[in-house]
């Protein structure tokens, strides 16, 4: 019998039960990593038993952005119900529970699941604040060991976050195989708060966004989120768009359950709801899914609804005074410094915000999390925040904003007075989840290759061996290389070109088994830098333009014959000559979430960099002809 602790043990087959939103979501997600799944919820009362669950599995088919990977995947999913089908769990590996947030639901529920599972089976919960040793109160001993909590966040596809929260009878190793599975055939990104309500993403991610719809009226619809999408490092749907697509009776619901879970809380205030939000709701405006809430789409126009009157209007102009200078400065810290310095509107907002959601931190870090950096973590990978509130808080500056939180109304925990002065777990930029204030001193001694990041291996005292303007050659252990880029955009410029070719030269005269080729940006690599080549074709050096033609069909080739294996490690979009790199490459490792493509073509441009040959070849191999002139179809679909 294989233990449900085996840490490196994949699944194979998984059990949903419960098809609504999330549910389904999460076994479509599961589908897409392979697993056979059964999605399971409670059975219709007429002839067909199985019609509640069929009908959310047309309605997932329909979802957008689209759950599966490709139309197949959905074959993977077997739908049943729990009366005439909880039997079929007992083959699963994994078995998720994500039925109504009702304690007494879930207590019944996982009575029957103890009946049926198997004993290697790995049983969790989907509840997004109910405290997880609850749930299995009334189950046995060796029940409670492989039970945990294991909180995605929607869509699963797209949001990275995935909150693994233990009971204090949890095996360690189920954790750990939980995690595992979760960054390494999932995509995810784990945090382990501890078991209180909301974990840590819902504490901190409600209390943000319900601390911005508190000053609604002092502020218009559009100032708010103006004030709080892409200025702050934010998503664009910021704050009432976020809402909106949320469904607001869905945020009121975990406010509700948030303000009730915690009476003693510091700022429970923050979580009632404010009247404006109460009458939408009571008029049916929840949102997106309704059609209205904080916006409401008014032919090709989107109106945006007034606090007071709650009737839809044009949307306002932000009149907030030197908001379009701060948004001109590109670089993150920058801007939110000069924000936090705006003596205006603007700047009172923000410093409010900030101060607020800071201070909210600082009291339930201890409650919440380990660390501050698995705060920063979930915000990033559950809000898609650029920056955490921790690392906002360096980017600004660590005194200035230390002295306004002094002054705050409500006086700040002693711990808070104890840290290194200056030295929060994070530099500021957001790129990655792991920070570290001092050098490590092996290379690859600290973190597993499953874990380990750029980041990491820049950390290590004595790791760099070469490095130019746009990117650095690293020592990854091992007898392995890792060529690490950061051009702007991740675009391929002269720089970056004859960067690869000299370090495929030394990886080869230096005795490495082999290079791998990333980046940490948002994309691999967007192309080639064509405003470097506009520039030279503009000023009449056409000689530079075919120079840098030349050297990036070399650079492309020196990759594909390289006498060392070169590993191309992509994600998010690669484009045109990061497409050309992928295909050149005989050993590309791609995460499932890349994007690959020629698109020269939109530019008015052909391929440079031998794409046109390697993308007929490949057609060629895809082609389910052998003759040549059938690539086509493949070409165009």
């Amino acid at each position: 019998m294989l233990s449900p602790a085996a840490t490196h043990l994949p699944f194979r087959t998984a059990a949903v039960l419960g098809a609504g939103v999330m549910g389904s979501q999460i076994a479509a997600h599961l589908a897409n990593a392979g697993l056979t799944v059964h999605l399971l919820d409670i059975p219709a009362g007429g002839e067909n038993r199985n019609d509640i669950v069929e009908k959310a599995f047309e309605k997932l088919l329909k979802v957008r952005p689209e759950p599966f990977f490709t139309k197949s995947v959905s074959n993977r999913l077997i739908l049943g119900n729990f009366d005439d089908h909880l039997s079929r769990i007992s083959d699963a590996d994994w078995i998720i529970e994500a039925v109504v947030e009702d304690l007494v639901v879930k207590q019944n529920l996982m009575e029957r699941v103890e009946a049926v599972a198997g004993p290697s089976a790995v049983i969790s919960t989907n509840t997004s604040g109910i405290p997880i040793q609850t749930i299995a109160e009334h189950r046995s001993d060796e029940f409670k060991k492989r039970f945990l909590g294991a909180h995605f966040f929607n869509p699963p596809r797209y949001l990275q976050l995935l909150e693994i929260i233990p009971t204090p009878d949890t095996d360690t190793a189920i954790v750990d195989r939980i995690d595992w599975f979760g960054r390494v055939h999932l995509g995810k990104c784990t945090v382990i708060p501890r078991d209180v309500p909301g974990f840590i993403g819902n504490r901190i991610g409600v209390f943000a966004l319900m601390q911005c719809i508190h000053c609604l009226g002092e502020y218009s619809v559009e100032e708010i989120d103006a004030l709080t999408g892409p200025l702050l490092g934010r998503p664009r749907s910021a704050t009432l768009r976020t809402a909106d697509v949320v469904g607001l009776d869905t945020l009121v619901h975990i406010a509700d359950f948030l303000h009730n879970a915690l009476p003693e809380d510091v700022q429970r205030e923050m979580f009632e709801v404010p009247e404006t939000l109460k009458k939408l709701i009571s008029r049916g405006d929840l949102g997106a899914k309704s059609g209205a809430g904080f916006y409401r789409k008014e032919g090709t126009a989107i109106h945006s609804v007034d606090p007071e009157s709650l009737a839809y209007t044009p949307p306002l102009e932000v009149a907030l005074d030197g908001l379009s200078a701060i948004l001109k400065i590109r670089d993150l810290p920058e801007r939110l410094r000069a924000l936090y310095k705006d003596e205006g509107r603007a700047g009172e907002f923000f410093r409010r915000h900030l101060l607020l959601v800071l201070s909210y931190c600082l009291h339930c870090a201890p409650e919440i999390a380990e660390d501050t950096e698995e705060i920063d973590r979930a915000m990033r990978w559950g809000f898609g925040w650029e920056v955490g509130p921790f690392e906002m808080w360096t980017a600004i500056g660590y005194h200035s904003v230390l002295q306004d939180l002094r002054e705050l109304d409500q006086p700040l925990p002693a711990w808070v007075e104890q840290m290194e002065t200056g030295e929060t777990d994070t530099d500021g930029t957001g790129l990655d989840g792991k920070r570290h204030k001092g050098k490590r001193t092996a290379v690859g001694s600290a973190l597993s290759a499953e874990t380990r990041s750029p980041a990491d291996i820049r950390a290590v005292e004595g790791s760099e061996l070469w490095r130019n303007e746009e990117a650095v050659l690293l020592d990854m252990g091992e007898q392995v290389a890792l060529f690490e880029y950061r051009s702007k955009a991740n675009s391929m410029g002269e720089a970056l070109v004859a960067g690869i070719v000299e370090a495929i030269d030394y990886v080869e005269q230096n005795d490495f088994r082999g290079m791998v080729i990333c980046n940490e940006g948002k994309n691999f690599s967007v192309g080639a830098n064509l405003q470097e080549m506009l520039s030279y074709a503009q000023n009449g050096r056409f000689d530079r333009v075919d120079r840098l033609i030349e050297n990036f069909q070399g650079m492309i080739q020196r990759v594909h014959y390289a006498a060392r294996p070169v590993v191309v490690a992509l994600h998010g979009r690669a484009l045109g000559g990061g497409c050309e790199l992928t295909l050149a490459c005989p050993h590309p490792v791609a995460a499932a979430e890349s994007y690959i493509g020629l698109v020269e073509l939109a530019v008015g441009l052909i391929p440079a960099g031998c794409g046109t040959m390697r993308m007929a070849a490949l057609s060629h191999e895809c082609s389910p002809f052998d003759e040549d002139h059938h690539i086509e179809p493949f070409l165009t679909r």
